[in-house]
């Protein structure tokens, strides 16, 4: 599973695009009219800002979007209903993060998939990483065993696959005595400044202005990368809403295709008609 350029209020924790949430806000999304949308990081508030211009357009609907710095908050927001949907998160991701809620939570449309890709600031290539290198990796499940299969993939590392949630410990090759540090994925492009190399989430690296010349290894993209293509989420009860299907249309649209592309390049890639090999 990506932007932070939002300011003091972001750097409380969230930031609201348009009329604050009120008291109210269950009884105005009943109506099919209002609808509020989590996202994790600037990037991904621009992006959605172009959706909530079609669906007002198309729809009638009014979007609102809350802004999270982390993986944690926008999943409890749509169990307590303070949210009606987010949309941040990779299938594994959020596989891992359901039964903290009681499995309440549902995917209900396709986004993009991200390659998550080796940063460094030191080096060059993936050779040039000395012996004993600090490679940072998030903590949260899902995306540390992201990145000990990018690890792998790069040829960096081997690990346990019968571990259910792997994790630096469960590594069963490391030739090069690679110093595997975790930490809370908002924090991994940061440490890029004191560490070797880190991988990071390409919403965080989108927000840290991580360019291509900095990357070491990118995540190949193919069957095995199906669990990590994103998805819009909603409360499993409401996994029909026909408003909230409406919000999934406004975002599967050629329009947004091209905003993908210009906001990120080759970065991200839209995921609700790809073609996995």
């Amino acid at each position: 599973m990506q932007k932070l350029k939002v300011g003091a209020l972001l750097a409380l924790g969230v930031f609201t695009v348009g009329i604050g949430l009120s008291a109210t806000h269950g009884a105005v999304s009943a109506s099919g009219k209002t609808v509020t949308v989590g996202v994790v990081g600037d990037s991904d508030r621009q992006l959605w800002e172009y959706v909530v211009k079609d669906a007002k357009k198309k729809y009638n609907i009014n979007i609102k979007l809350k802004v999270f710095t982390d993986y944690v908050q926008p999943n409890k927001a749509v169990a307590d209903g303070s949210l009606d949907l987010n949309s941040f998160q990779t299938l594994n991701y959020f596989k891992t993060q359901n039964p903290n809620f009681k499995n309440k939570l549902a995917p209900i449309g396709k986004t993009y998939i991200t390659p998550i890709k080796l940063y460094s600031l030191k080096y060059d290539k993936l050779s040039a990483l000395p012996i004993g290198a600090t490679i940072v990796v998030p903590n949260d499940a899902s995306n540390e065993t992201r990145a000990l299969d990018v690890l792998e993939s790069a040829g960096l590392i081997k690990y346990n696959h019968k571990v259910k949630n792997p994790a630096a410990k469960d590594i069963t090759s490391n030739k090069k005595q690679f110093k595997i540090k975790e930490v809370e994925s908002a924090q991994t492009a940061a440490t890029l400044k004191s560490v070797d190399a880190a991988v990071v989430n390409t919403n965080y690296a989108l927000d840290a202005k991580l360019g291509d010349d900095t990357v070491l290894y990118t995540e190949p993209i193919n069957k095995k990368a199906a669990g990590y293509i994103n998805y819009i989420v909603a409360l499993k009860k409401d996994k029909y809403n026909k408003t909230y299907k409406k919000v999934v249309k406004a975002y599967q649209t050629k329009a947004t295709k091209a905003h993908i592309k210009a906001l990120y390049g080759t970065a991200e890639q839209a995921a609700w008609d790809i073609k996995l090999k």
